[in-house]
């Protein structure tokens, strides 16, 4: 049975996508996040709006399209993700 992502999976993919796979220096476009994140325009707009007033990403306009990058608060975030979700591995929890 396949196993559905969570809300906070698919944030933690963005952001690292955000930080790993970029591109070009400027950041992601939306497309090639939708394409890495597996997820609809609506659904990643919602997300990449929060996580761009949360701090978390930044907007580029570039050439007439936003780009996406992680900042600094974002790679913060996303390495206390990663510690949370190793951590609840470690007794058998998902998150």
């Amino acid at each position: 049975m396949a196993e559905y992502r969570t809300h906070m999976k698919i944030i933690g993919d963005i952001l690292a996508t955000t930080r790993d796979d970029l591109q070009d220096e400027d950041g992601a476009t939306v497309t090639y996040l939708i394409r890495k994140a597996n997820i609809s325009h609506s659904r990643i707009s919602r997300i990449l709006k929060t996580l761009v007033s949360q701090g978390l990403l930044e907007r580029n306009d570039s050439q007439g399209s936003n780009k996406y990058k992680i900042s600094q608060n974002g790679r913060e975030f996303l390495q206390a993700y990663y510690s949370f979700t190793n951590f609840a591995d470690n007794f058998g929890l998902s998150i």
